[in-house]
């Protein structure tokens, strides 16, 4: 079974696509494979389903939507006249709860996390192109926000901001990777979209503002810096961190020829730490 949620949500069996149309199957299939290989309980997907105020059918409706699910299930599994698992066997019922059997085959958030630890082995070993080499690899298994088609309640909206946590945190690392290659001028574009689109998240700033001043461009970067304490002392009451606003001074004495990318690459990853995306 292939599970792929970085984006929309797919889920193939035998080459044939499992997922349902209907927006409440589809959401308790998303909710299993967010869970692949692990029980999930009958009180979790009724709780993502209809919240903490359930109707008294809750069980009994959800058990129609594994039903629906198995069928599915049931028909990809045809395809192959030498299969012997049965849909059963695959979407299992367990005591208390199910289990959806990813049965080895890829599920991509998994994959992202092992691509992206193998970046930050990497990163902490100093291999600056490996790290980049491998975390664009895992980010490059996103095609859109997690899970972008499905309803959400509370349950899945938890892993998908966790998620969501974990695709910035490859991005942050990546970026920093290829500023302590030089590659400021290439990050230039990217850093212009992700600053406006995460407008206090520090670390992209500090990167941004990096980037510009070894670019030789001093005053966008302080600009940025300025834009960046405007939102958050109006939003949050809040200053830059200490971290910054070294940062900042750092560019307000230094010549862009005479930074060390290495040195202020590490001065622009200490600033990251706080995020509110707007």
């Amino acid at each position: 079974m292939d599970i792929n949620l970085l984006g929309a949500l797919s889920v193939t069996e035998n080459g044939l696509s499992v997922t349902p149309t209907a927006p409440k199957p589809r959401q308790v299939l998303a909710l299993l494979a967010l869970h692949a290989d692990q029980v999930v309980s009958v009180a979790t997907l009724i709780e993502e389903l209809w919240g903490k105020n359930p109707p008294r059918s809750a069980r009994t409706t959800l058990q129609t939507y594994v039903l629906q699910l198995r069928e599915l299930l049931g028909e990809a599994l045809a395809r192959d006249e030498n299969e012997r698992c049965t849909a059963k066997d695959i979407l299992a019922t367990l005591p208390g709860g199910y289990r959806l059997e990813s049965r080895g085959g890829t599920v991509d958030y998994r994959e992202f996390e092992r691509r992206a630890g193998t970046g930050y082995r990497a990163m902490d070993a100093d291999d600056h192109q490996g790290a980049s080499r491998w975390l664009t690899d895992a980010l490059s298994l996103w095609t859109g926000p997690a899970l972008t088609d499905v309803q959400v309640g509370s349950q899945i909206q938890m892993e998908v901001q966790r998620l969501e946590e974990a695709r910035l945190c490859a991005l942050d690392q990546r970026i920093e990777a290829d500023l302590r290659l030089g590659r400021h001028r290439e990050l230039l574009s990217e850093l212009t979209v992700l600053v406006n689109q995460y407008r206090m998240h520090e670390s992209l700033h500090g990167q941004f503002m990096l980037a510009l001043h070894r670019s030789g461009r001093r005053g966008e970067a302080l600009n940025v810096y300025q834009r960046l304490r405007t939102t958050l002392v109006s939003e949050l009451g809040l200053e830059p961190s200490a971290a910054l606003s070294r940062l900042q001074r750092f560019i307000l004495t230094a010549h862009p020829e005479t930074v060390s990318p290495t040195a202020a690459a590490g001065a622009a990853g200490a600033a990251g730490g706080r995020l509110v995306a707007r």
